[in-house]
């Protein structure tokens, strides 16, 4: 009686495990889940006050738009200098969303 039980553990895990994997390659078709996460974290590690945050999805289109909004005085910080730390945010975020399996825009608004 013990050995049916592995037997049939096993067949159920071999059974499971491209059933994950096909509801992650769908999830990721129009859901950049990742990439905002991503994003969130990295703008409120920057920011000085991260509760004023704000990250909206705007999964319209073949790629998604992702819109930041930080609280006042905080854009400069998210900026940076000629703009080098918005884009290394951007190229950042673009990387998870491969991961994701979509194409992501970063905007940053005032």
């Amino acid at each position: 009686m013990s050995d049916d039980s592995p037997d049939s553990v096993d067949s159920v895990d071999s059974v499971d495990s491209p059933d994950e994997a096909e509801t992650e390659t769908q999830a990721g078709g129009g859901n950049a889940d990742h990439a905002t996460a991503v994003l969130t974290h990295v703008v409120k590690s920057v920011v000085g006050d991260p509760d004023a945050v704000v990250v909206k999805t705007d999964a319209s289109g073949e790629t998604v738009a992702l819109t930041v909004e930080v609280g006042p005085g905080d854009m400069g910080r998210v900026i940076g200098r000629r703009g080098r730390i918005a884009n290394a945010i951007r190229t950042v975020v673009r990387a998870a969303g491969v991961r994701d399996g979509v194409s992501v825009d970063v905007e940053f608004l005032d």
